[in-house]
């Protein structure tokens, strides 16, 4: 069964290590290609977009893919979008692997907002230490409030550079622990956070370090993602992948 997983989490890395060992499915990773060093897959990797829906389709048709593993970013609404037609284009099999969002607990302080550019508004006019916890190209939008200080932590360099007199920028690659995270608010005597509601655990150590020391976070909501069969784990995708191929073998495909 040939098997395409659109990744670039790590999810979708769990997923190809899971499959890695059974010989009757043969997955390929598609990642982006946004991150310059990514981390090893345990399946061949195509890197780039492919054109749109249309170019996923033929894909999808040329290399006879059998089913197509959604695993991409919550917020990578487009390419969900694109998910769903090329599937149905090509009449091959979806399911989505979406990780559920975060939830407020006793002791978080959440301001929520529907965009980057939202965020800008609520950070105010009075200056404020913020550490931004999003994806290179959703920085731009600060630029237009030079007032504050920004703290950017990102896996490759920002280049170039938020166009502001006070940011400092680390390059590293989580997971990181809570005890770090609250280490690396303290240092830099951050204020708040504004950060996406990605979910999972890999990248929920802020949020906790946020609670611990008392600090808002400005919480950007999730996009709307398209209807499509979905499941919250790896171990969901390998049940639903053995129950298709029990189905294909029954059918004689």
């Amino acid at each position: 069964m040939g098997i395409l997983i659109l990744g670039g989490t790590a999810e979708a890395r769990a997923l190809a290590q899971a499959l890695a060992g059974r010989g009757e499915y043969e997955a390929v990773v598609s990642l982006a290609g946004r991150t310059a060093e990514p981390l090893p897959q345990a399946a061949p990797v195509r890197s780039g977009g492919f054109g749109g829906a249309e170019g996923l389709a033929s894909y999808l048709r040329d290399e006879n893919i059998d089913v197509l593993i959604d695993a991409t970013h919550p917020f990578a609404a487009a390419i969900s979008a694109n998910a769903v037609k090329a599937a149905e284009s090509a009449n091959v099999e979806l399911v989505a692997l979406r990780r559920p969002a975060w939830e407020k607990v006793a002791g978080d302080n959440w301001i929520e907002v529907e965009s980057v550019e939202q965020a800008v508004k609520t950070l105010g006019e009075t200056r404020k230490r913020a550490f931004l916890a999003l994806g290179r190209n959703e920085l731009q939008p600060f630029a237009s409030a030079p007032q504050h200080f920004y703290l950017v932590r990102s896996v490759d360099p920002v280049d170039p550079p938020l166009a502001v007199p006070d940011a400092v920028y680390i390059a590293a690659r989580g997971p990181f622990s809570e005890e770090e995270d609250r280490d690396l608010l303290r240092r830099h005597k951050i204020e708040l956070i504004v950060a996406k509601n990605s979910g999972g655990e890999a990248a929920y150590s802020k949020i906790a370090a946020a609670r611990a020391l008392g600090l808002p976070v400005v919480m950007l909501k999730r996009p709307a993602l398209p209807d499509a069969a979905s499941v919250t784990t790896v171990e969901e995708v390998l049940a639903w992948l053995d129950h298709a191929l029990t189905l294909s073998i029954a059918r004689g495909v």
